[in-house]
């Protein structure tokens, strides 16, 4: 949970500084790649946001409500990021780049006097998307070793499996948003110059609308990785057949007759199973043997939190 928090605080304090720094560009140039990408820091700071009141939900301690704690709020403040933010400042963002591209934008021609200095309007914009791509760059590099962190840990082989199988929906959204943040900038600043090379503002409204689609495919992608978190996913058929041979491989067990699992958090797995144990073991022999199930388990995978064993006859 530390290593998620320092993601989100690192995204938190470099997305904001860069929102203000291409609301500053938009405003001095009137770059319709400049508002899209405004837009796009605003929402990456509410995500943020969003992303720390999940974190601080999801630490309340159980109640008889909630018997296995608040865990799955990160996915729902997650659900949310993707719905409410991602969403509407992708809409609002190729809504504007379409508007530029049929009926004209103001485009970054022209100067400007900042402190008795005169200088291409253009220049403002280049400084300010090379200052978040290096803010971003920041954000990126602590997401991307929390996410290394996991999949080292767990043996994935590489982010391809760790998008499918990651519960930690927190460090998820944080990486991916600070990637797509990064080809969001890059985007603005490839039509920015486009459009100066080429004396053709299109190229700039062109870079609005694919980052606005962008924004929109984002929303799409992660609200689709939450829902399977929300409706209750189960841990990967290959790590329950690990912990399968866990339990069979325990002393007086003969059979496995149903083993289940399930996500109630991010990292926080819930375990039930009914298991048939040896017809000759004493009655007051069955605690210690399911202790010893549940300290197996628990040995194997980090994520149990939560084990319930039924024995049967």
């Amino acid at each position: 949970m530390a290593g998620s928090k320092g993601v989100v605080l690192a995204a938190l304090f470099a997305n904001g500084a860069i929102a203000i720094m291409k609301f500053g560009g938009f405003l001095l140039t009137g770059s319709p790649s400049m508002l899209s990408e405004t837009y796009h820091s605003i929402s990456d700071t509410g995500n943020q946001i969003f992303l720390l009141v999940g974190i601080r939900f999801s630490e309340k301690e159980s109640s008889r409500e909630h018997p296995f704690g608040y865990g799955k709020a990160q996915f729902f403040y997650s659900f949310l990021v993707a719905v409410l933010l991602f969403g509407i400042a992708g809409w609002e963002s190729a809504k504007h780049g379409y508007n530029a591209i049929v009926h004209g934008g103001h485009g970054a021609a022209g100067t400007i006097t900042l402190a008795g200095a005169t200088f291409p309007s253009w220049y403002v914009n280049v400084v300010v998307l090379l200052g978040a791509i290096g803010f971003e760059t920041y954000a990126l590099s602590k997401a991307n070793a929390e996410m290394q962190r996991q999949i080292d840990h767990y043996g994935w082989s590489g982010i391809r499996e760790a998008f499918d199988k990651m519960s930690d929906v927190t460090t998820l959204t944080a990486f991916t948003e600070d990637t797509i943040a990064l080809l969001g900038a890059a985007l603005a600043l490839v039509g920015i110059l486009l459009s100066k090379a080429t004396g053709n503002e299109v190229y700039d409204a062109v870079a609005a609308l694919l980052i606005g689609f962008m924004l929109m495919g984002f929303a799409l992608a992660l609200a689709w990785e939450n829902k399977r978190l929300i409706l209750g996913e189960s841990l990967p058929a290959d790590v329950e057949a690990d912990l399968r041979d866990v339990v069979t491989g325990t002393p007086r067990v003969v059979h496995l007759d149903t083993f289940r699992t399930v996500y109630v958090g991010p990292q926080t797995v819930l375990v039930t199973m009914d298991v048939s144990f040896d017809p000759q073991t004493e009655a007051g022999d069955i605690d210690g043997i399911i202790s010893d199930i549940e300290d197996r388990l628990l040995k194997t995978d980090d994520r149990i939190q939560h084990v319930y064993v039924e024995p049967e006859v």
